[in-house]
């Protein structure tokens, strides 16, 4: 059998420093607060585009919204279970519970009786935990428009929305109505794009400097 050996950087490390500075170079960050810059540069790597960040909206001080709640213990919700899973447990500040309601029980036969998808489903479930959450929506359109309903009708606010859902159907109007309504401090991914790859890779991001000295 012969051996193949390829020519390529091995060392984590140097694969991260060497992506975020061909991200600095493919892009102008300064528009960028200082508070979202981390965030930025990790959408770009997640995606592979440092064009994705052109997309990425907030409304003010919402990165600093998002390290404070974490900072004191808030849980960080999500809606699909690989979102979850993405969220490094070993960042977050204060050992902050990491919700997931989607694969409870109850949420296929609330569906079928709403006649609403699962994610959105599963949004409703969220109630006793919601006040002062952290949410990140990274899959399911349905899931940011039933969480926007249920802000509307004046139900409990979370600390920060990170809206990133994906997909063709209602994803960029979903993230939309997020930045039209803006019911909490925000942080969106406008367009198509998004996922559970790049929300993880938002909360990640903003749970390492709330983990950090500031």
């Amino acid at each position: 059998m012969t051996e193949v050996s390829y020519d390529h950087i091995r060392d984590p490390d140097a694969i991260y420093a060497a992506s975020f500075a061909a991200i600095r170079d493919e892009s102008d960050l300064s528009h960028i607060p200082d508070d979202l810059q981390d965030v930025a540069l990790r959408v770009a790597h997640a995606i592979g585009d440092a064009g994705a960040i052109d997309d990425l909206v907030w409304s003010d001080g919402a990165g600093t919204a998002c390290c404070d709640a974490l900072s004191a213990g808030a849980p960080v919700i999500a809606d699909a279970r690989m979102l979850a899973d993405g969220v490094i447990r070993n960042a977050l500040p204060a050992r902050n519970r990491v919700i997931c309601t989607l694969g409870l029980g109850s949420v296929a036969g609330n569906a079928a009786r709403g006649q609403t998808t699962r994610s959105a489903a599963a949004v409703d479930l969220w109630e006793s935990f919601l006040e002062g959450a952290v949410v990140v929506i990274g899959n399911a359109p349905t899931a940011l428009y039933r969480l926007l309903e249920n802000l509307a009708a004046g139900g409990p606010k979370p600390a920060v929305i990170i809206g990133m859902p994906v997909g063709y159907i209602g994803a960029a109007e979903s993230k939309s109505a997020l930045v039209a309504a803006a019911p909490t401090p925000f942080i969106a991914l406008q367009g198509r794009r998004g996922g559970s790859a790049v929300a993880a890779a938002t909360i990640n991001a903003l749970a390492r400097k709330a983990g950090s000295p500031r």
